[in-house]
């Protein structure tokens, strides 16, 4: 009699690293020859059981090193309580329960919450990684999204055409500690897109379909030359995280040589005890420089590994990529190329970040940085300024943004001679920087004008040192002009929004006499005058603006 799994097989899809290029995982997707029984395994929490222990099966028949997502409906978990044939196989295969991340998905529809909860606990406490699947197409209720606390969240690409609702996700997930994977992905402009929202993983048609055998290569489009923003503190490690080759402590040389020799893409292994902490790192080229020279194979080949690693170089989840060259620069010289482990917060290995990834996008970074800076004032432009803008939007803080100018500048120019005018425009970008605290973004947007995003506490000492200071050009005294606009969270929606509500508050600070300040808020009528005075109409005639350009 046939069974239901006779006519079973699996595709595996490729989840990519939009940052380094490379395979982050396979997921693994049940293709059932004849009939539905994904439909019988969402009401069939058993049978949803029992497919996620064979689709482990057939990737671990596959020998792939790469980490593994395996799908379970929400529903299962909540009924079952947890995986625990799930977690017998994966020991039986040798290999670890953390390099496993457990996909649920919806419907989360009448699943008792707390008994998923207690179920996701008790898969943590087992090694799983927990992701939430179908986040913006499915329904998963936010706060249960919250007080799961996964360590990836999946989005569907639909979401890509809602950019506000992507960062609001990114801006959580950061909270939470998660990565975000966008689905689905078909073409360049979505995995443009979402490369802009900030997604560090992707997986779609697009990277590789699913198939049969696990995804050797994938395409992944070059990222666009357009400016980058960098934070000062350097980006996250997390965007460069790679699959780790692990191995249990105990592991003989002879074990780590057949990994390393059948897998020619593998740069070093790390030896993990029992929990997946790094005790041991395992150099690709020295390690076989030892084997291979005379009588290593003799010598080595039954001992334990151990004996041919050092110790391992860690870094954590929220470290900078500034904080691995720290730790490589700390090192021997000769360990320059040993991979980084980065571990989580109980100390378990979650992958490893190669010297070259980060070295090469930090280059990249710098290149892009530097040609979207002003040649005059080496600020960069406002492409910089809007993103930063957009980024504190999403996460929900309040901010001020404010634009700045020289009174009269052409007059600067015609009378005194661009040579001083161009000085004058320096000498107003350094005075900006100089007083510029680590939540100070400055830009110079061309001509005389620059834009300011701050934190409100801020804004008094940096318009007191712009309106303040004696500005001359040829002789001639020189005043600016300073419009701010503050934005409460919720207030704007994105740059463009804020960059609206500014207008009008930059034309009444022209129509004043005088180093001028307006400040104004996002959504609410009028301004205050914090600096100038308005300008006294000549007798009989009506007052008109004095246009200060």
């Amino acid at each position: 009699m046939h069974s239901w799994t006779d006519t079973l097989r699996f595709a595996f899809q490729p989840v990519v690293n939009l940052t380094t290029g490379g395979v982050a995982g396979l997921e693994i997707l049940a293709r059932p020859e004849t009939g539905d029984v994904l439909a019988e395994a969402r009401r069939d929490p058993e049978l949803d059981g029992q497919l996620a222990v064979l689709a482990f099966r057939a990737a671990a028949r596959k020998e792939t090193l790469l980490p593994l997502y395996v799908n379970v409906f929400a529903a299962t978990l909540g009924d079952l309580g947890g995986l625990t044939p799930l977690h017998d196989a994966v020991r039986a295969a040798g290999r670890l329960p953390w390099e496993v991340t457990i996909d649920i998905g919806p419907p989360y529809t009448h699943v008792p919450q707390q008994a998923l909860l207690e179920a996701v606990d008790a898969l943590r406490d087992q090694g799983f990684r927990i992701s939430a699947d179908g986040v913006g197409d499915g329904d998963v209720p936010l706060r249960l999204l919250t007080d799961m606390s996964p360590e990836l969240v999946k989005l569907d690409a639909s979401l890509l055409a809602r950019p506000a609702a992507i960062g609001s996700m990114r801006a959580l997930c950061e909270q939470l500690g998660a990565l975000v994977c966008v689905e689905g992905v078909e073409t360049e402009l979505q995995c443009a897109a979402a490369r802009e929202a900030g997604a560090q993983l992707a997986q779609g048609e697009l990277f590789a379909p699913p198939a049969r055998l696990p995804a050797a290569e994938v395409y992944v489009p070059p990222r666009s030359t357009g400016l980058a923003v960098t934070p000062r503190s350097g980006p996250s490690v997390r965007e460069f995280v790679r699959p780790a080759a692990l191995l249990p402590a105990t592991a003989s040389a002879g074990q780590v040589r057949a990994l390393l020799t059948g897998s020619p893409d593998v740069s070093g292994v790390l030896l993990v005890d029992m929990y997946g902490v790094p005790v041991r790192s395992v150099h690709r080229s020295r390690f076989l420089l030892s084997m291979s020279g005379r009588y290593g194979h003799a010598l080595y080949a039954d001992r334990p590994a151990a004996k041919l690693g050092d110790p391992p170089r860690t870094v954590g989840v929220d470290a900078t990529a500034w904080e691995v060259l720290d730790v490589v620069a700390d090192g021997g010289r000769d360990r320059t190329s040993d991979d980084v482990a980065v571990v989580d917060r109980f100390g378990r290995c979650v992958g490893v970040v190669r010297l070259a990834d980060l070295v090469r996008a930090l280059a990249e970074n710098r290149v892009e940085e530097a040609a979207g800076l002003n040649p005059l004032t080496r600020l960069p432009g406002s492409d910089a300024i809007t993103g930063e803008v957009d980024q504190r939007i999403a996460d929900g803080r309040r901010f001020a943004l404010s634009w700045l100018d020289v009174d009269h500048f052409k007059q600067v120019n015609d009378g005194a001679g661009f040579a001083a005018g161009d000085e004058l425009i320096r000498s107003v970008g350094r005075a900006l920087q100089h007083v510029a605290t680590d939540s100070t973004r400055v830009g110079h947007i061309g001509g005389d004008d620059f834009l300011v995003l701050a934190d409100p506490e801020g804004l008094n000492p940096l318009a007191a040192s712009v309106l303040d200071a004696p500005w001359s050009a040829g002789g001639r005294a020189i005043t600016l002009s300073l419009a701010t606009v503050l934005c409460e969270p919720g207030s704007v929606t994105d740059h463009r929004q804020a960059a609206s509500c500014l207008a009008p508050l930059k034309k009444a600070a022209k129509s004043l006499r005088g180093a001028s300040w307006v400040l104004g808020r996002a959504g609410l009528p009028g301004h205050e005058i914090l600096r100038g005075a308005e300008a006294a109409p000549a007798a009989g005639c009506a007052v008109a603006e004095p246009g200060r350009g």
